[in-house]
Parts: C-alpha cells; sequence; structure tokens
C-alpha cells in the first residue's frame, strides 16, 4: 500500500511539475498567438476581442488556475488554431481523440516487435561461441544504434517504397476505413523505431547473460548435471531479464519520441506531428494536454515495470 501511495503522490507531482514548466515555456517564447491568427492587418479592437474570449488577457497565474481546474473537471479547452468552421473552434479533446489511435498504435507495434525480435536475438548471441559472429553482431547492433529514426524512415520509405513498392509513400489509410490497411502502413514507420532499439535491448540483454554466466550457481548447475539449454533458460535467461525489463520500460519514451519524428517522413496524422505543429502555432491547449499525456504514458509505464519487477524477484518483496 505505501508503495502505491508513493507512486501516486509521484504521478500527480510530476504532472503537477510538467504543466508548470510547459506553461511557464510558452510565458517566455517569443511571439502573440493572437496576431499570428488574425494576422498583421488585423484592428486593436478584433485582437482585444480575440484576446478576451481565449482568455489571454487574464494574468498567467490566474489563467493556470483555471486551465487546471477545467482539466480535473474532463474539459481540455478549446483550441487556438484549429476549428470546426468559420464560427466554431474545435475542443482539444475531440482534436487529439482522432489522433490518438495512429500514436498508440505504432507505438505497441513497435513495442511488440522490439521484444520478440531483440530478446532472441540477445539469447543466441549470449550462447554463441564463435568470435566471428560475436564480433559481426557487435559491428551490425552498433551500426544500427548509431543510425537515428528519421534517417531510417527516409532508408525504408526509399527501399520499401519506392523501389521494392511494398507500401505507397504518403498513402496512409485510416482505421476507421480499413483497419488491416492502416496495420500494413505502420508496419514500416514501426521498423524505423524499432531497428536502434532492437540493437540496443539485444546488446543489453546480451552483456547482462554473460555476466550471469560469470557467477557460481551457474557452477554448481553444471555441476548437477543440468545441460547448457536448462542453465541458460531455467536460471540465466530469468535472473538477466530483470534488468532488462527496466530497460525496455524507459524505452517506452524514446518510442514516443522517435514517433514524432517518425511520424513526420511517414506523413501520418498522430499527435506527435501534431505536437510539433501546435508549438510552431503556440496552441498552448494542445501541447499543454499532449506533454501531459505523454508525462503520464512514460510514468504509468515505469509503475507497470517497478511491479513486474516486485514479482519477478521476491528479494525486493522481502527488503521492504
Amino acid at each position: 500500500m505505501k508503495f502505491l501511495i508513493k507512486k501516486i503522490c509521484t504521478l500527480i507531482m510530476t504532472l503537477f511539475l510538467v504543466s508548470v514548466a510547459a506553461f511557464l515555456a510558452f510565458q517566455v517564447i517569443p511571439g502573440d498567438v493572437v496576431r499570428s491568427i488574425l494576422g498583421t492587418e488585423a484592428t486593436p479592437e478584433r485582437e482585444a476581442q480575440l484576446r478576451e474570449e481565449l482568455g489571454l488577457d487574464k494574468p498567467p497565474v490566474e489563467r493556470y488556475i483555471s486551465w487546471a481546474d477545467d482539466v480535473l473537471h474532463g474539459d481540455f479547452g478549446v483550441s487556438y488554431r484549429y476549428s470546426k468552421n468559420m464560427n466554431e473552434m474545435m475542443s482539444v479533446k475531440e482534436l487529439i481523440g482522432d489522433k490518438l489511435p495512429v500514436t498508440l498504435y505504432l507505438a505497441v507495434i513497435s513495442f511488440v516487435m522490439i521484444v520478440l525480435v531483440s530478446i532472441p536475438l540477445g539469447v543466441l548471441w549470449a550462447k554463441c561461441g564463435s568470435r566471428f559472429l560475436d564480433a559481426v553482431f557487435g559491428v551490425l547492433t552498433q551500426v544500427t544504434m548509431a543510425v537515428p529514426s528519421f534517417f531510417l524512415g527516409i532508408l525504408v520509405t526509399y527501399l520499401c517504397g519506392i523501389v521494392l513498392k511494398w507500401f505507397v509513400p504518403g498513402g496512409y489509410i485510416s482505421y476507421q476505413e480499413n483497419m488491416t490497411g492502416f496495420l500494413a502502413y505502420l508496419l514500416f514507420p514501426a521498423i524505423s523505431i524499432a531497428l536502434p532499439k532492437i540493437a540496443m535491448t539485444a546488446r543489453f540483454l546480451r552483456n547482462s547473460m554473460l555476466t550471469e554466466m560469470k557467477l557460481d550457481y551457474v557452477r554448481t548447475a553444471y555441476s548437477k548435471g543440468c545441460s547448457k539449454n536448462q542453465v541458460m533458460f531455467g536460471h540465466v535467461l530469468k535472473n538477466a531479464m530483470m534488468p532488462v525489463i527496466t530497460f525496455l520500460g524507459m524505452m517506452i519514451a524514446e518510442i514516443l519520441a522517435g514517433s514524432i519524428v517518425v511520424e513526420q517522413v511517414f506523413a501520418l496524422p498522430g499527435i506527435g506531428r501534431l505536437l510539433i505543429s501546435s508549438v510552431g502555432t503556440r496552441d498552448l491547449p494542445v501541447v499543454e494536454i499532449l506533454i501531459l499525456y505523454i508525462t503520464f504514458v512514460v510514468i504509468f509505464v515505469y509503475f507497470i515495470v517497478d511491479i513486474l519487477y516486485r514479482v519477478i524477484d521476491p528479494r525486493i518483496r522481502k527488503s521492504e
């Protein structure tokens, strides 16, 4: 119970500090959202009217308190830049609701791909006794880790889209129209995000397994007649996976960060692309909610990782 209370308090405090930091950042960034909306030819009266409609005529502290109170009641406000028509602005909740599934599906596919490929690869790398194969794996993972996701996105687009014609670059299909086509299109940006993470995780697991194989319990297991596979999969892999689980949890933040750039390359209408455009247009209500959402997801994943750690390693529960 103490663990749960501590994590909830940490979540609330982190969300508060992040929201304040994002709000303050927009106060010091040069530019005026009202003038960017109306243009330079707007009259002072029209600027004052719009400033009052958006609540920008109030002191910053009062605006933040009002915004936080609305968010706690489920009202995320309206976008400064997006509108349904000439007379009605689009709500932030509606705007994000259309784009959130795209980023969620992309992140989930990328994460599943990382887990399914990196763990067998890491185990195979740790088991191989050949110096040549070890060197090959080392070079390949090092090169893959060094390549940024946006470059991989461009490379995948060129090779798979233009040369091999496996998909149409920019031919995004909405999940509401065709779920199969939607998932098939997301496979390629997911590869761009996952490849460097696969290399990192495989290398991390391999090093963790090699460290475990040098410990006394491994020699004891061999002396009792256990086979190499029994030792590797029954003892070494289980213990080596504990730090890897934490590593995979921390990677969620990197996946979300990578999706911001990759969505631009593949023209995906996700929250990453929306975040970049909203920062550029000073759309504070949208930016605030997106930052809070990303922060919440990262902290929630860390919370799940902590629970898994306690389930796998009983020593942590005993120490508490």
